[in-house]
């Protein structure tokens, strides 16, 4: 079974998603809350499987109990619950780890759908709601971040952003798992970043630009 935090600051649709669920075989609700604060107490306390977070609740918003559910290196995946999202929020919450990104207008049965997704050890990351978001932020950032990077560096990248891991990357490019690790600990060094989530971000969005330039 399924342990659920749950916390939005409308307490009507904090009691329906609560009755929702409870009637679910393969869900239980351990906590139920309407802010921040009481959100990581409850983190602390239970480390449920997954928590549903509102983006905007008082005291701690989603994003930043994401971070601190990363950063503490708790078990408990998150999913993102908004009316809406900017394209930065967007790109932060996927390179902090978020196990899911919806929508308040979803219908009750994709909830379930993303919920049993992100139980399942997978992302439940729209792509017509990702994809659109990742091309226009790169539009804003600086270009090329990638051609600093070696031929072989970007060949790893690229089965980084595919998903593969170093097992699978070391016999694609014919290498060690070793030299695998120490292309990744460059690649960390010269992007400025510490996880293959936000290398996979940074892949995208320079293949974005590039799809959407003029000159292409």
């Amino acid at each position: 079974m399924t342990q659920l935090l749950l916390c939005d600051d409308h307490p009507l649709i904090l009691e329906g998603f609560s009755s929702l669920l409870r009637q679910r075989s393969d869900f239980e609700v351990v906590a139920a809350v309407t802010d921040g604060s009481e959100a990581l107490r409850a983190l602390r306390e239970v480390e449920p499987d997954i928590a549903l977070l509102d983006l905007h609740i008082p005291h701690f918003d989603g994003l930043t109990l994401l971070r601190t559910i990363s950063r503490e290196g708790w078990r408990t995946r998150v999913i993102l619950l908004s009316a809406s999202m900017s394209d930065a929020q967007i790109v932060e919450a996927i390179a902090a780890g978020v196990g899911g990104i919806l929508l308040k207008e979803s219908a009750p049965q994709t909830l379930l759908h993303c919920l049993r997704t992100v139980a399942r050890g997978e992302r439940w990351l729209p792509p017509d709601l990702i994809h659109p978001a990742l091309r226009r932020h790169a539009r804003g950032s600086p270009p090329a971040r990638l051609a600093q990077l070696t031929r072989r560096e970007m060949d790893v990248v690229k089965l980084v952003a595919a998903s593969h891991s170093n097992r699978e990357i070391a016999s694609t490019l014919n290498l060690s798992e070793g030299t695998v690790k120490m292309h990744l600990h460059s690649i960390y060094s010269k992007l400025q970043v510490d996880n293959r989530t936000a290398l996979a971000i940074i892949y995208a969005q320079d293949a974005s630009s590039h799809l959407t330039s003029p000159q292409c």
